[in-house]
């Protein structure tokens, strides 16, 4: 057999995030359906979100203690079998259980682990891939988060137009098939570590550096922009801009992953020539308007809504790489933990905000519009909180080595 080499791991990371996005994005596109035939509450919806999202920011956590000592090849194939297995699981649970809603907490919770161990190793992993440009190759990585989301959303709604909403379940173990095949495909790829042994920063280290709390902010807001609207935009399309299921789901969610991942790709092959602060704060400021867009469209404008999805998702598309490369740069010895506890953070954002829109929403009597306008909050901290720093990542790094050679 021929030996793999670095592109198949880079392609082995790129099937990884297509994972993530699977195990973040199909469950969305049933919300309404979960709210209708087992008569789940949007709060409580929110709440199952917070599970997934939640479980992955204490696995983010726990792997930056024990991802080092185990190493990253059987963490990377346990990630992809557990995301496979959760998937099932959300086939199975909430049609034998006497109460759905358990069945699909439960589910949710298995295929977590899985994402947020992906969301630890995969980024160290492409970061530590021999590379000219770490800044561009962490950009286009990301990109294939966007392109996974895409494949989900567009091959579902086939699915359920050919086959009928009804068979989900079905469907859930189809996609169930990709991890686990990404799962022996790592098997064999060559697997590259991010630092030396020993040379990457303890977590109290981190926790002492005062940089490293700004990016944690930077990610927590990048999670929460994000993701309030991705996991609510097939909703957000149906309910609030009376559209139907099929043409909600394409030109909501599968227009959000589009542009984001549109964005990422132009950012990975002109990243280089861009100042991080400026960018993050350009895409901050866009995330405000297209939330806007969402927020205030009347349903006979419902276009206009579906044009603010399209929006959110072209600026947010740098703000979680570009904050991996941030911190890159500025604690390039950051390591594993650094990713893990940045990663961590993300998902707090991830859970935080769309929870945050489902309750709001519920507290205005079901309305969603009301919970994506208290969303343009996540991207106003943002910028505020980029705006107020005024050094460049070099310099960040610079004055690391400073104070750790005094």
């Amino acid at each position: 057999m021929k030996k793999l080499g670095v592109r198949h791991t880079v392609l082995a990371c790129y099937a990884g995030y297509i994972t993530q996005a699977i195990v973040n994005n199909f469950a969305p596109l049933l919300f309404l359906t979960f709210n209708a035939d087992y008569g789940i509450s949007l709060t409580l919806i929110g709440a199952m979100i917070t599970v997934n999202f939640g479980t992955q920011l204490i696995v983010d956590l726990l792997a930056s203690k024990f991802v080092d000592k185990i190493v990253y090849r059987p963490c990377m194939i346990a990630a992809h079998l557990f995301a496979g297995a959760g998937l099932i699981l959300l086939s199975v649970l909430p049609r034998v259980l006497p109460v759905p809603a358990v069945g699909l907490f439960s589910a949710s919770a298995v295929y977590a682990i899985g994402g947020g161990l992906l969301e630890v190793l995969v980024s160290p992993v492409v970061e530590a891939c021999p590379s000219e440009n770490k800044k561009a190759a962490m950009s286009l990585l990301h990109s294939f988060y966007c392109w996974g989301q895409v494949a989900v959303v567009a091959l579902s709604s086939l699915f359920f137009v050919l086959a009928g909403i009804g068979n989900w379940y079905v469907l859930a173990c189809i996609w169930a098939a990709f991890p686990l095949l990404n799962a022996i495909y790592f098997c064999f790829v060559p697997i590259f570590s991010p630092v030396a042994e020993g040379e990457g920063m303890k977590i109290s280290a981190l926790a002492k550096t005062r940089r490293f709390w700004f990016f944690v902010l930077l990610m927590l807001c990048a999670g929460s922009t994000e993701i309030a609207v991705s996991q609510w935009a097939s909703a957000f399309a149906e309910s609030g801009l009376k559209v139907s299921k099929t043409l909600g789901d394409l030109l909501g969610p599968c227009m959000f992953a589009v542009f984001m991942g549109l964005s990422r790709v132009l950012f990975a092959k002109f990243g280089s020539r861009l100042d991080l602060r400026p960018a993050l704060m350009i895409a901050s400021a866009g995330c405000m308007a297209g939330y806007a867009l969402c927020a205030f469209a009347p349903p006979s404008l419902a276009w206009l809504g579906l044009c603010g999805c399209a929006v959110v998702g072209f600026f947010v598309g740098i703000m979680w790489p570009g904050t991996f490369s941030y911190a890159s740069a500025g604690l390039p010895k950051g390591g594993t933990a650094m990713f893990a506890l940045l990663a961590l953070a993300g998902d707090v954002g991830c859970a935080a905000g769309p929870s945050a829109v489902g309750a709001v929403s519920d507290l205005f009597g079901g309305e969603l519009g009301t919970g994506i306008a208290f969303g343009i909050l996540f991207p106003a901290v943002m910028f505020v909180a980029v705006a107020f720093c005024r050094k460049d990542p070099s310099r960040l790094s610079a004055d690391l080595s400073e104070k750790t050679d005094a």
